[in-house]
């Protein structure tokens, strides 16, 4: 079943991890395209610049939500504000997320269960707030990013992206016979600030295998839009992530991460 798609005019979009890198892009692309849009993080200083720009180079409504989302009440702000129905979201991008530089066993389990919380439970429970309001309208677009990492043995953060891919390959299964597209964009290594808060040594990969965020959700977006399941941006990571789906383990397992 379907019904008239809302335009951009009349749109919002929410986005977490919007101050920097892919969810900057996400939130710059979308305003673009002339949606309001929500933004999501944890420093509000640089929520509010962004904000500010946004809204002053694109004419968009912008609005910030400072909020921790490792966090059980910064969860809970952002699924009020997700399920408000004054104030309806027609695009959510779950785009927060963290990284570990050490293995598993060194790592403390209270940073495991932080990072696992983030990357799965929390973007299941936005992603079911909000299906209640996109549902009933029969219309809505849902972008869960997650990582090329999710088709490759590369620890608990591989194990969590490929939790997050197999859930929008149900997904969107399930729901964009209603109107709802939900998509898996699963970009390489992207020149964003993430690897550099992590304190890993990206000169151990290859000058090849960077991205740039504005490709990386260029192609999201487009590949969501047209209700793809799962996104893998670029022909290059296309072809790894065939390869890693059939070569045995020990040689797809990517190049080892180092400290700086």
């Amino acid at each position: 079943m379907t019904s008239r798609a809302a335009t951009p005019a009349d749109t919002t979009a929410l986005i977490t991890g919007a101050t920097a890198g892919i969810g900057a892009e996400f939130a710059r692309q979308l305003a673009e395209q002339g949606h309001n849009v929500v933004l999501v993080a944890r420093d509000a200083a640089r929520l509010q610049a962004r904000a500010e720009e946004l809204e002053n180079r694109y004419g968009v409504r912008a609005e910030v939500l400072s909020a921790d989302l490792a966090d059980d009440a910064g969860v809970a702000a952002v699924v009020a504000r997700l399920t408000d129905p004054a104030r309806p979201v027609e695009i959510l991008v779950n785009n927060a997320g963290i990284g570990l530089l050490g293995s598993f066993a060194e790592n403390d389990i209270a940073e495991e269960t932080r990072h696992l919380k983030l990357h799965v439970e929390t973007a299941m429970q936005l992603t079911h707030a909000a299906l209640q309001g996109m549902l009933g309208r029969h219309s809505g677009r849902i972008i869960n990013v997650a990582s090329v990492a999710a088709f490759l043995p590369r620890g608990s953060y591989s194990a969590a992206k490929a939790w997050l891919v197999s859930f929008c390959r149900w997904a969107n299964l399930a729901y964009s016979k209603e109107g709802v597209n939900v998509t898996a964009v699963c970009p390489g290594f992207t020149h964003t600030e993430f690897h550099d808060r992590m304190g890993m040594d990206k000169t151990v990969t290859p000058r090849w295998m960077w991205l740039q965020a504005e490709r990386v959700v260029r192609e999201g977006l487009a590949d969501n839009a047209r209700g793809r399941a799962v996104s893998i941006p670029t022909k290059r990571y296309k072809v790894l992530t065939a390869a890693a789906r059939v070569l045995p383990d020990r040689l797809v397992s990517g190049p080892p991460r180092r400290a700086k």
